[in-house]
């Protein structure tokens, strides 16, 4: 019926004309959406405003009861399309159903009317989608499936090494994860989707490997060792596993790639500390061979090899000691810096500019003790065959070396704070008194000498002394003895001791420049004459027993002239001064013992 009323309409209109049939028309559904017109299976036809909202609030129920599924492996959430931000909008959706058919264009509006009432017109649903809304409800979410990444991690525990594999970092993706639902909240149709997942790579995953070598530094002690010892060198330092698991350390390092990933190895800051104590002991100054000058052939014969130099390399062999403990090795050579000496083994006096016997000097020791002998030997040798640069400086303290009992002194008599007592080394200065006058009478430039505090009888013995004046003593570091080897050839130094004669002779080979040495004698002025004798109490001594180990001698001021010439030209005149102190003879005496009248001071043993 409804049908047939439509065409019989229609025809009254095509006879009767458009307007009174239009005008029907537009007053029944002035207020009434227009026949067939349907929202999401909701039939509007000829309902008010008011009449739609009750039907569609009953039959539009979407964001409250249908269900959206959130899925993560096996964990799900169901929420509605309401909590994710979805809300119908009713009065929008009245209002677009009412307007269709109302669009003011007459003859389209008439054919929509028709073919709505026709064939029927679905009209959408106004959705509306809060996106604020559905990034709190994700929220929650996020906060039960969001993780940071966790790196994999070796634990040492004493020699246990325990490794934990690293994790991959999750974060919901919540852009990703909402566009997903957007086609289906627009249909209005149930959802059931998976999260979208992001994973961050922590910057270590896997960190066995490091552990299988962390167990292997552990598994053995370490040796350190010199590869080419000399026989004074350490036996090779050893460091037990416990020793070792203190010390080592795991590093965060970033390759070349960009990759991060750990290091395993001792820490470097430890080996330091351990490496830096043998920085000392282990160095070697670089050393000239020595030679002496055969007057005969006119070449040098060498008497002692050339000494290479090293200085051990900390940082080096840090890192060959992890280079080797990372390799599977326990045994790891120090690693040194060495310098070749100036003057090789295979150095010839022609090399040297070596040609002539220069200075040669020669002092006696007659009445020395063994002791004082055998310092004079040990000190002598130190000077044997020693070479010095043109223009270079000759230092005694320096070829001299350390004074100890170490390196072959023996205890004798030495000047000091004012008095004769015994002491390292006693003798020496007989050693540096020779040096001293082949020096002087060589010509060569003095830079240091140092006089005795007063007159020793050993340096004024013999028929061919020079008298007072030229003494040097010495004392390590304090007092040293230096001249300069101002010539154009290389010094070489020979050192002769004789026992038999009590003597030790200096040699200096070098090239003659044609320079003329003038020594006078000394001046000698305002002697002033000795204190009476001390005596000491010695408990080692006997009873009536009385030992002198001191003699007297004069003070006075002592001046040596010196005069250089070439081809009877001045090259330089200098001049030796020194102040003697007037020295009283000391005897030590057992306890008991009767003194002589003319005893001066007495000191006496004090009492423990």
């Amino acid at each position: 019926m409804k049908f047939t009323l439509g065409l019989l309409v229609v025809g009254v209109v095509a006879v009767n004309g458009v307007g009174i049939i239009v005008g029907v028309s537009q007053l029944v559904f002035a207020d009434a959406i227009y026949p067939g017109v349907e929202v999401w299976g909701a039939d509007l036809s000829g309902l008010t405003r008011s009449q739609a909202a009750d039907v569609l609030s009953q039959h539009i129920t979407y964001p409250q009861t249908s269900s959206v599924i959130l899925r993560d492996g096996e964990d799900q959430w169901v929420a509605t399309p309401g909590q994710l931000g979805v809300q119908f909008e009713l009065a929008n959706t009245i209002e677009t159903a009412f307007a269709f058919g109302r669009s003011g264009d007459l003859l389209q509006d008439l054919n929509d009317q028709w073919q709505a009432w026709y064939s029927g017109e679905s009209v959408s649903p106004v959705l509306t989608f809060s996106p604020a809304l559905a990034e709190q409800y994700m929220g929650q979410i996020i906060a039960e499936v969001d993780r940071p990444p966790v790196e994999a991690q070796i634990i040492v525990d004493g020699l246990d090494v325990q490794v934990t594999a690293g994790e991959y970092g999750r974060t919901v993706q919540v852009p990703g994860t909402i566009a997903n639902l957007l086609d289906p909240f627009s249909e209005l149709e149930s959802v059931d989707t998976v999260l979208v997942i992001e994973e961050y790579r922590p910057d270590v995953l896997d960190a066995t490997r490091q552990a299988e070598i962390a167990r292997a530094i552990l598994s053995a002690p370490l040796e350190l060792y010199i590869a080419t010892p000399s026989e004074s060198d350490h036996e090779p330092w050893v460091f037990e596993p416990e020793v070792l698991a203190q010390m080592l350390a795991i590093r965060r390092v970033e390759q070349e790639d960009g990759e991060i990933t750990y290091s395993v190895g001792l820490h470097d800051v430890q080996l330091s500390g351990f490496l830096e104590t043998l920085v000392g002991p282990l160095a070697v100054v670089p050393e000239n061979a020595r030679f002496i000058f055969n007057d005969d052939t006119r070449e040098l014969e060498i008497i002692q090899p050339a000494v290479v130099g090293r200085q051990l390399n900390v940082a080096e062999t840090i890192q060959n000691i992890n280079s080797q403990l990372v390799a599977g090795e326990h045994r790891a050579a120090l690693q040194f810096d060495f310098s070749e000496p100036e003057i090789g083994d295979e150095s010839t006096a022609a090399d040297l500019g070596i040609t002539d016997l220069v200075s040669a000097r020669t002092t006696t020791f007659y009445g020395s003790s063994e002791t004082r002998i055998s310092n004079i030997q040990v000190g002598g040798a130190t000077m044997h065959g020693v070479l010095v640069p043109p223009q270079g400086e000759f230092s005694f303290n320096g070829f001299l070396g350390d004074v100890s009992l170490d390196t072959g002194f023996s205890e004798a008599l030495i000047i000091f704070g004012g008095r004769t007592i015994k002491g390292v080394g006693g003798g020496i200065c007989q050693v540096s008194t020779t040096a001293f006058r082949a020096a002087w009478y060589g010509g060569y430039p003095i830079v240091e000498r140092n006089s005795h505090a007063y007159r020793v009888g050993y340096y004024e013995q013999g028929p061919s002394s020079p008298g007072p004046g030229l003494d040097a003593t010495i004392f390590t570091p304090v007092a040293d003895f230096r001249f300069t080897n101002d010539r154009a050839a290389w010094l070489l130094i020979e050192v002769y001791v004789s026992v038999n004669n009590r003597s030790i002779t200096y040699k200096f080979y070098s090239a003659d420049d044609g320079r003329q040495v003038r020594v006078d004698r000394p001046v000698v002025k305002n002697t002033v004459d000795a204190e009476p004798p001390i005596y000491d109490e010695n408990p080692d001594l006997e009873t009536g027993e009385i030992e002198q180990v001191d003699w007297e001698a004069q003070g006075a001021d002592v001046s040596v002239t010196r005069t250089v010439t070439r081809n009877e030209e001045l090259v330089f005149e200098d001049v030796v001064r020194t102040h003697y102190q007037p020295w009283q003879a000391i005897y030590e005496y057992g306890p008991g013992t009767e003194l002589p009248e003319e005893a001066g001071e007495v000191v006496e043993e004090a009492a423990n």
